[in-house]
């Protein structure tokens, strides 16, 4: 993973977005990685969220040495796992370091239908719920969206807090007004290239796992409307004051995304396997 990471820098948002859109929806099983099903209907590949997820070839070059190695021994869904793990330690430089376990199997179904992942302008209260049924508490909830310390927006979902907030024709109040003309001059007004930003406005840091992206919040600097506004609810101001003030980061960040890798795993073989092919369901 060091290779990957040192060759790619930005592989840990990708990593990270791929673990959270796979544990979502029918548990962290590897679903996500299915090309097609014997049926003909689309995967979960194919659902518009995850049309950009990325890191499909790294997935896809560690299985193929274990595969050498070990063959039938270690199951795509804890490959996600560990090397979202090992990317976030590395993006860190050694700061958030936790332990995960092992011995999910992966899911023999992928279904396009069964995707239904929180959008970035869910409120704070729905988002809560979406976790909760997950097993997931608020706190886990900031933690994990603190992912957001790396990675990318593109322009069209947030461009209506530039230009035309909740039909007001004006930016969105919340908003620093100089990170408001930043990003206008980024986004200009209907754009439909695939133009992006920092989800981290910290410059020095938007490629670091760290609680930078907490900081950002308090001076209202984030980008996407639910970052935002987990520094402006009375039901997350105080944890997201909390994580902004505290040293340690690294280590409750590590327990929310081991609690994260334990959402609806399979370990029976009525309903998952260890996948020869992380792109394929097995055919025996």
């Amino acid at each position: 993973m060091q290779n990957f990471s040192t060759s790619d820098p930005s592989l840990v948002a990708a990593l990270l977005r791929m673990h959270f859109h796979d544990c979502f929806v029918e548990g962290c099983d590897a679903s996500i990685l299915v090309d097609k099903n014997s049926n003909g209907k689309a995967t979960e590949k194919f659902a518009a969220p995850n049309l950009s997820v990325r890191g499909y070839d790294v997935i896809d070059s560690i299985k193929t040495t274990l595969e050498q190695k070990c063959p039938g021994v270690v199951s795509c869904a804890d490959i996600i796992v560990m090397a979202t793990r090992d990317a976030v330690n590395f993006s860190s430089r050694g700061a958030v370091q936790y332990r995960v376990e092992t011995g999910r199997l992966d899911g023999k179904i992928s279904d396009i239908s069964n995707v239904n992942l929180p959008s970035p302008k869910i409120s704070v209260v729905d988002s809560i719920k979406a976790f909760d049924q997950k097993g997931l508490n608020t706190t886990d909830m900031v933690y994990l969206l603190g992912g957001h310390t790396v990675g990318v927006a593109h322009c069209g979902f947030f461009q209506d807090r530039l230009y035309n907030f909740r039909g007001t024709g004006k930016p969105d109040p919340t908003m620093d007004p100089n990170l408001v003309t930043e990003l206008q001059s980024k986004c200009p007004p209907q754009s439909t290239g695939g133009n992006s930003v920092d989800l981290d406005q910290n410059k020095g840091s938007s490629l670091t796992v760290d609680k930078s992206y907490y900081e950002q919040l308090l001076r209202n600097r984030g980008i996407l409307e639910i970052d935002q506004n987990l520094a402006s609810s009375g039901l997350t101001n105080m944890t997201v004051i909390q994580i902004a003030n505290s040293p340690d980061f690294g280590s409750k960040f590590g327990e929310a995304m081991r609690k994260l890798g334990r959402v609806e795993v399979k370990t029976s073989l009525l309903n998952g396997e260890i996948r020869t092919s992380c792109r394929a369901v097995n055919t025996n």
